[in-house]
């Protein structure tokens, strides 16, 4: 019986297992490169919208500070051609939208890796993050409420970076404003953080003007005409002061005998002043009326510095100038028409007539 030998067949599994292991590495190594490829694409959008950001504030910043002649910020808020507001809120809207771009490309980018690296991944958890955004929504409340009302707080100029402002939680300079937070220090030092949700209204002290008033006590037996007369002088002097004139804005004014009570007669003195130069004119204003006062030998009962609020304030808000307006011209009825009176008619009389037979 005679063998013979079978012919040797080369083993087909070690070309199939290379060629796998190829295509595995070509695979992973695409991806790896999609993954990378992302990322860096998000960052230097990121780069080139910031970019673009900060070189829109700055164009504006400096186009407020070229119209004022200014070289700094701090000037510009002493010029008489102050954009401090646009200069401000410019600044708040680029900080916030800087926010707004870095959340935004940091979540397309993680929704494009989950794409690339599982593309069933996002519908087969459809049902999943239904229910985990419907229990956010509930839970979350409190974040949208904040979010929407930043928003609204920023686009409608109700504060700005710089400003000073009452916020009911907390008072004090705006140094940063975000979308859900807002962050005031006050007179201490202290960092108050505010959400924006929680902030029902805002006093802003930082816009347009601002007005100083002081109410002046005098003795009862004290002629308030002088006095009135005095007082009106030490503020022309004051708003001449070459180093004051520049942060009074308008004429000064005397509102007059604001109380009577049986100690002390009341009126009340009022400058209009640049937001940022209220504290330092009340001071100086307050200083120079205690030396007229001493000059003229009066002792005063009281010096208050007051500030309007409510009703009050409301109707004050004109001061002492009410609005001008045109007289009216008065429009009488014209008379009746006199009513005829009637009359009888008289009829002439005719001439007797002569009998006959006279001569």
């Amino acid at each position: 019986m005679r063998f013979v030998p079978l012919a040797e067949t080369p083993p087909e599994e070690t070309p199939t297992l290379w060629s796998d292991l190829l295509i595995l590495l070509r695979d992973f190594g695409l991806l790896i490169l999609g993954v990378l490829g992302i990322i860096v694409g998000a960052l230097l959008l990121s780069w080139i919208l910031k970019l673009v950001i900060r070189r829109v504030v700055n164009r504006i910043v400096n186009g407020a500070k070229g119209k004022a002649n200014v070289d700094d910020t701090q000037a510009l808020e002493r010029s008489p051609l102050a954009s401090i507001r646009l200069v401000q809120r410019t600044r708040t809207l680029g900080s916030i939208l800087q926010n707004v771009v870095n959340v935004s490309i940091v979540v397309i980018a993680i929704l494009l890796v989950v794409t690339l690296v599982a593309p069933n991944a996002l519908g087969s958890l459809t049902l999943l993050t239904a229910a985990v955004g419907a229990g956010l929504g509930f839970g979350a409340q409190n974040i949208v409420k904040d979010v929407l009302n930043g928003i609204f707080i920023v686009a409608e100029d109700q504060v700005g970076i710089g400003d000073v402002v009452d916020l009911g939680l907390a008072t004090g300079i705006v140094e940063h404003v975000s979308v859900r937070i807002t962050t005031v220090r006050d007179v201490n030092g202290t960092l108050w953080y505010v959400r924006n949700g929680e902030i029902t209204r805002i006093g802003n002290m930082s816009m347009g003007w601002s007005r100083v008033i002081v109410d002046l006590a005098l003795p009862v037996d004290t002629d308030v005409d002088e006095v009135e007369a005095a007082m009106m002088e030490t503020m022309k002097e004051l708003a001449k002061d070459p180093k004051w004139r520049t942060r009074i804005i308008e004429k000064p004014e005397v509102w007059g005998l604001e109380s009577i009570s049986g100690d002390a007669l009341v009126i009340r003195l009022v400058m209009k002043t640049r937001t940022n130069a209220k504290d330092d004119v009340a001071r100086e204003l307050r200083m120079r009326v205690m030396k007229a006062i001493d000059t003229m030998g009066l002792t005063l009962p009281q010096l208050n510095s007051i500030v309007l609020s409510g009703p009050e304030g409301a109707q004050r808000v004109r001061g002492a100038n009410p609005p001008r307006t045109k007289p009216t011209t008065a429009v009488t009825a014209p008379p009746p028409p006199e009513r005829p009176i009637w009359r009888p008619k008289r009829t002439p009389k005719s001439p007797p007539e002569n009998p006959e037979g006279s001569a």
